[in-house]
């Protein structure tokens, strides 16, 4: 079998190898901020509270998408290395419709529900008419989501991230071009920015189906199998991934609710700015944990443990260090970054930059949880890898953000993140040194 996946990596081959993905993830996480930018400079502070009001149901349709792409991926990646192509063919083409099937299901459910998600969700009568008009139409193209989530890690898994980068890079510029367009001469408002993600989001999919139907590389559309089995196996392994994402909706309701009632809907937008940030610097590691997935889990199931421990040694090297860099950067360039959302002279930039600035100590850490996570997953150990995630993204900072305001008032808010990130790294390296002999990934 010719595929790039199987190949021995070195340093910098692995990087170039997961550079695609890392910019894909980047370019992802693009389409929500420059939403947030032209909102906030074009239309106003409260429509960017509006769409964060709304977006933990953004976050539960991402982590269906994310669930299947990430769990399938393992399942097909293993059976490439195995060698049993047709099977993996017909387990992703079944995949792809279940994702599908699942995006249209959300369209209807949030459509016949619009209004009531968005008063349970803690939209004030102020915000209400944006959160219900951007909602309605993020919703309309649910099925598009679905499938930009799915080819953007099935591409690498095809040994194609190239492939997949061209697509995300088109599909963030038509993000963009058109929140210029919707946003500033056609004077859309909210609506705008829905529309522009929505279609920035089509491109993508559009590209994914016309590659899969024509090319004959690896991966490819075939008649399906419905193998609920399988379906089952790839959104248990993917189970992390999905309650990372599913905990950030709840995680994003929770800060919303907290920070209008000590700061109102300011408070609001200025932790929008700041989960802005996290957003995309997380972008990174997601997109290197997902890129040099499909090469751990295919040297996994090819039994190659030599090919396996130097990959992981390599990824021990470019996580903490990047990290460090990453962190740096963040605190160093926080004015300038919330600039970018809001003026000097808007109330809630002094609320965002002192935030920001305490947020940004977890990019120390996030990477290595990231990284930990992933790995299991790559290594189809679904529950190590759901255990470390839920601890991360729900559990610690739940009783976090709960807690620490009560003691902290707004900081407590604002280092709630970097406390949870910090209590996770425990729990990552504890697993990873425990079951680094079962799976073969350390020498020693």
């Amino acid at each position: 079998m010719s595929n790039s996946i199987s190949k021995d990596f070195g340093f910098f081959s692995l990087l170039q190898f997961a550079l695609p993905t890392m910019v894909m993830m980047v370019f992802m996480s693009l389409y929500t901020i420059v939403d947030g930018i032209f909102l906030s400079r074009l239309v106003g502070s409260n429509a960017l509270s509006a769409l964060n009001i709304v977006f933990p149901i953004i976050n539960i349709l991402m982590a269906i998408g994310i669930m299947l792409a990430t769990g399938g991926s393992a399942v097909i990646a293993k059976k490439l290395g195995e060698g049993k192509e047709e099977e993996a063919r017909r387990d992703f083409t079944f995949l792809i419709v279940a994702g599908v099937a699942g995006g249209l299901l959300m369209m209807a459910i949030g459509t016949i529900f619009l209004e009531e998600l968005c008063k349970v969700l803690g939209s004030t009568k102020i915000l209400l008419g944006d959160c219900k008009t951007y909602l309605q139409i993020s919703l309309f193209f649910a099925p598009a989501c679905m499938l930009q989530l799915l080819f953007q890690t099935f591409f690498v898994t095809a040994g194609r991230p190239n492939i997949g980068l061209t697509m995300t890079i088109l599909g963030g510029v038509t993000n963009i071009l058109m929140d210029y367009v919707l946003m500033g001469p056609a004077q859309m408002g909210i609506a705008g920015a829905a529309l522009a993600t929505g279609f920035g989001q089509l491109v993508p999919a559009i590209i994914g189906l016309l590659y899969f139907s024509f090319s004959r590389h690896s991966l490819f559309f075939t008649m399906p199998k419905a193998d609920f089995k399988m379906l089952l196996q790839s959104c248990m392994n993917g189970s992390s991934e999905m309650v990372s994402n599913l905990s950030s909706a709840i995680i994003t309701y929770l800060f919303n609710i907290i920070m209008l009632r000590l700061l109102g809907e300011d408070g609001v937008a200025a932790i929008t700015i700041v989960l802005y940030g996290q957003f995309l610097f997380n972008a990174l590691y997601l997109g290197f944990s997902m890129g040099v997935a499909p090469v751990i889990s295919f040297n996994y199931g090819s039994g190659n443990r030599q090919l396996l421990q130097k990959v992981y040694g390599i990824c021990l090297k470019f996580v903490p260090v990047s990290s460090l860099i990453v962190a740096i950067l963040a605190l160093l360039f926080t004015p300038v970054i919330v600039g970018i959302f809001t003026s000097r002279e808007e109330g809630i930039y002094e609320i965002a930059v002192h935030g920001f600035f305490l947020f940004s100590f977890n990019y120390f850490l996030a990477g290595m949880n990231i990284f930990a996570s992933a790995m299991f997953t790559a290594l189809s150990n679904g529950k190590i890898s759901a255990i470390i995630s839920f601890a991360r993204t729900f559990i610690f900072i739940a009783i976090c953000i709960i807690l620490l305001p009560f003691v902290l008032g707004v900081n407590g808010v604002w280092i709630a993140v970097p406390v949870a990130e910090f209590l996770t790294l425990f729990l990552s390296c504890f697993y990873l040194i425990r079951y680094k002999k079962v799976y073969g990934y350390a020498p020693f």
